[in-house]
């Protein structure tokens, strides 16, 4: 049996895990999610959640960190200077995640062995000694306070960086409204149940058993949008981790789920045995499949941007450019004329996107053929949130503010002549 690691060093390879991820989501432009899969590979589970805790929250904060940096040194550093991230890290733990200030930096120092720890350990100290601060709510990315501002405006810009200052509540899509009826927490729409954020999910009562699955309430909007199925048949277009496809299965659909990612079906398939429900799931990918017959439905949850999850993953706000953003959309055009074709007549093609981009949303609405828009009436949705006059739905971060907020949504229903 080997000897248990001493407690430093494995304070260390939590903090270098941390390092590793940062530069994989902003060097790399990885999410941070695919980061964690490499970079906390071989850390004991505490260690990794360490990790990503580290991480997730520098990113939040990581304009306000690089201005803590450079007001305390002569010279600016490099944006990927490891002094840079050695300091970011051992901040964001002094300034916001309560670890004491010698523990920070002393955990830290050993990532720049060979350089410049001096430098390292003297700005930090430097700024302790300052007493800083980190401002509350954060600081957006220029890039994307800017191109909010311009899309949205200053409130939904404000409501952002509040969005970034808490953790977001949880949101439970139930099967069977009874059971949600009966959960405890506050209850925005039917089958549903929001409470305060937890960091072990599967203790929480009905999930062994199955009653629920979490999906933020924005999330559920599309898929709440077709109503029943009664045996009906629906697409669900890259269905991966699967939140769409219990609640149309539960909702009385014959489901085909597609996606193209082995891992996240595998998620999708433990959710279906979690839930006893029951869907056809298929692996492929979109732009080379062909259903065997038209369906009476489809959910097309296009990928994009996932700029409106940013409350859950803000390394969205840093890897996330004009480039990708035009990229997304493309693609996402050319899922919509493919799906449309897939339709019966007279069958409803639901539109979605977790972006806050109008490029990955509202922009398309001019250019979509054969297919004609099938407004929504307010009460098909939770409580509080209301169509666009047009008849689309938009969630930004200042909807539901009062509530917990939701995350960042484009939807829109079609009906095929």
């Amino acid at each position: 049996m080997k000897p248990p690691r001493p407690q430093s060093e494995v304070g260390v390879n939590a903090r270098r895990a941390a390092l590793r991820l940062l530069d994989g989501v902003l060097r790399r432009g990885l999410p941070l999610e695919a980061a964690l899969e490499s970079a906390g590979r071989d850390l004991a589970p505490a260690d990794r959640g360490l990790a990503h805790a580290i991480a997730a929250e520098t990113l939040r904060r990581l304009a306000d960190l690089d201005a803590l940096i450079d007001s305390a040194t002569q010279q600016r550093l490099p944006a990927d200077a490891k002094a840079r991230f050695a300091l970011r890290i051992a901040l964001v733990q002094a300034l916001a995640l309560g670890t004491p200030g010698h523990a920070a930096i002393s955990t830290v120092l050993p990532l720049v062995d060979g350089g410049p720890r001096r430098l390292v350990h003297g700005v930090f100290g430097a700024l302790m000694r300052r007493k800083v601060a980190l401002p509350s709510p954060p600081t957006l990315p220029r890039s994307v306070e800017e191109r909010w501002l311009a899309n949205w405006g200053r409130d939904v810009v404000d409501a952002a960086r509040s969005a970034m200052a808490a953790p977001p509540p949880l949101d439970l899509s139930f099967a069977d409204d009874e059971q949600a009826r009966r959960s405890e927490g506050r209850h925005l729409a039917p089958k549903h149940a929001r409470i305060e954020a937890q960091s072990r999910i599967t203790d929480l009562p009905g999930f062994t058993e199955g009653h629920w699955w979490v999906q933020d309430l924005a999330a559920s909007i599309p898929a709440r949008l077709l109503g029943t199925g009664d045996g009906r048949q629906v697409l669900d277009l890259c269905a991966a981790p699967g939140g769409k496809t219990l609640q149309l299965a539960a909702a009385g659909w014959q489901v085909t789920a597609v996606d193209s990612s082995s891992p996240r079906l595998e998620r999708l398939r433990e959710n279906l045995g979690r839930t006893k429900l029951t869907a056809d799931v298929v692996e492929a990918d979109v732009m080379a499949w062909t259903p065997e017959q038209p369906a009476d439905a489809i959910l097309l949850d296009a990928p994009c941007s996932a700029t409106g999850i940013f409350r859950r993953h803000p390394d969205v706000l840093h890897r996330v450019k004009a480039r990708q953003i035009a990229e997304m959309a493309e693609l996402q055009r050319a899922m919509l004329e493919r799906a449309a074709t897939w339709l019966k007549p007279g069958g409803t093609l639901v539109y979605a996107t977790c972006s806050l981009e109008p490029e990955e949303g509202e922009a398309h609405l001019p250019h979509i053929q054969g297919l004609t828009l099938n407004p929504v009436a307010a009460d098909e949705l939770p409580n509080g949130i209301v169509p666009h006059p047009q008849g689309y739905v938009r969630t930004l971060p200042s909807t539901l503010q009062d509530k917990g907020a939701t995350d960042g949504f484009f939807i829109a229903r079609f009906k095929r002549a």
